[in-house]
């Protein structure tokens, strides 16, 4: 047990404004970019007459609607490639569980409006031109510039859609459904040229042209810095390699990366990196780790629990392999503290980025609470970590292990299975008020907790979570 003379004394944490508005200006810049440029293309259709020929009620009609859909698809259609360029402005405006869920919906709305568009646009041209539909189509695809890349371009979006399918998702291995989904990048590649070249919208004025052209040539050269250019040179600019590699509890493995001037990375406890560590076949595949210490020196902490091919070789590491990180990524860090108190929960391998935090956070002993889940004691990450915060600064430490409650609240283990999760909490914490909140561990669980916390009381602007399930 801690005692006073034992504790490390930390100053009290003050909820600065510009701490808090920070994050808030960046997604204000975010969604502000978006419903610009989506009204920038609504215009485009209103000038290009699209409300007269909506009201014709004859093949026009059909067309005008099809160009509308092709209009607001393409513009998602890049939108979705920017979201997952780890573009600045969204990384920090939504977070990657923002963006993550954004690119879910995006992708399937602009999929289904990209084939509205292929069929109200030949069935408007058919009618029109009292051609059989069949034939019309066949003439799009043979004779209209660009449209053979178009039709290739649409079947690779297909099997992104087809695999991204929950169900089929859940069939393919990460590494494999990860390679099919790169390929939408080049059905995206491939579709929109065509309307570029010959669409009325996208040719009918300069300005039209200027911003078709200027938003494709922006998506492909943020996809070709962000995730190219700019994690090779700080790749080799700060030289990261391993240094060690160690086990953390029953099934876990702890990496340490160090390099020169890590610290210029920027990173801040809560966050992640996309990691490629460079030995052997397969090490282009990055997969998402949380710091699981405070970034505060050269080094580079992450703790991970071993469930696939990408954890297992983090075991296999030798000291001195060369790594690649793209990042630092993530909104779940200090700057949504508006507290004075702390709470932290998480399960598994979330446990990582929440011990961070608490190394690199401020808070009087008391003042911060971290409740654990997994199956035993044995299989928890960051234990003499988290017994070290114990002792030097004061942190509380619940355990809540064993198998999941049969019924009931999902977070809650069967040994507890007699308690409501909101009263637990309450008894747990007492005044959640007090608290920001940080919530960290598969998506199902988090989501058991938050609707908890929500019963209890607790704002939910005051709790913090992030998720990279896709």
């Amino acid at each position: 047990m801690a005692t006073l003379t034992t504790l490390t004394p930390v100053p009290r944490f003050v909820a600065a404004p510009a701490r808090r508005l920070r994050p808030a200006l960046w997604r204000m810049a975010a969604v502000t970019l978006i419903w610009a440029t989506s009204l920038f293309v609504l215009a485009l259709w209103v000038s290009g007459a699209g409300i007269q020929s909506l009201l014709a009620f004859d093949g026009g009609t059909l067309t005008t609607l099809g160009r509308l859909t092709g209009l607001v698809s393409a513009n998602l259609l890049l939108y979705q490639v920017l979201l997952m360029a780890r573009v600045p402005v969204f990384e920090r405006g939504f977070g990657r569980d923002g963006i993550t869920r954004l690119h879910r919906h995006v992708g399937f709305w602009s999929f289904w409006l990209l084939l509205a568009h292929l069929v109200l646009i030949t069935a408007g041209y058919a009618i029109t031109s009292h051609t059989d539909v069949l034939i019309q189509a066949w003439d799009f695809v043979w004779d209209y510039p660009g449209m053979l890349l178009a039709t290739a371009g649409t079947g690779l979006l297909i099997l992104v859609v087809v695999t991204s399918i929950r169900r089929a998702r859940r069939r393919l291995r990460y590494e494999s459904w990860h390679l099919l989904h790169l390929y939408g990048y080049l059905g995206v590649a491939l579709a929109i040229p065509h309307m570029l070249w010959t669409g009325a919208d996208f040719t009918a004025s300069a300005g039209a042209t200027f911003y078709w052209w200027a938003l494709w040539a922006c998506t492909a050269a943020c996809v070709l810095w962000f995730r190219v250019a700019v994690p090779l040179i700080r790749s080799a600019r700060h030289g990261l390699r391993v240094v060690a590699v160690s086990p953390d509890g029953q099934d876990g493995v702890s990496v340490r990366v160090a390099g020169r001037d890590v610290h210029r990375l920027g990173a801040r406890a809560g966050q992640f990196f996309i990691w490629r560590f460079v030995d052997g076949p397969g090490w282009t595949r990055g997969h998402p780790f949380s710091l699981a210490a405070d970034p505060a020196g050269d080094e580079l902490v992450i703790s991970a629990r071993r469930v696939g091919d990408g954890t297992d070789r983090l075991a296999e590491l030798r000291p001195g392999t060369r790594v690649m990180v793209e990042g630092p990524y993530g909104h779940m860090t200090g700057e949504r503290r508006s507290g004075s108190r702390l709470l932290m929960l998480g399960a598994g391998a979330g446990v990582a980025p929440l011990v961070a935090l608490l190394e690199s956070e401020p808070y009087a002993p008391g003042e911060a609470i971290l409740v654990t889940r997994d199956h035993s004691a044995s299989h928890a990450l960051r234990r003499a970590e988290i017994d070290r915060l114990a002792v030097s600064r004061g942190l509380v430490h619940y355990t809540l292990h064993g198998r999941r409650a049969e019924t009931g609240t999902c977070w809650v283990p069967a040994t507890h299975a007699e308690w409501d999760g909101a009263q637990l909490l309450q008894r747990i914490a007492g005044d959640l008020s007090l608290y920001d909140v940080y919530l960290c561990g598969p998506v199902p669980w988090m989501q058991s907790i938050r609707r908890d916390l929500r019963a209890a009381g607790v704002p939910a602007e005051r709790i913090h979570s992030e998720a990279f399930a896709v």
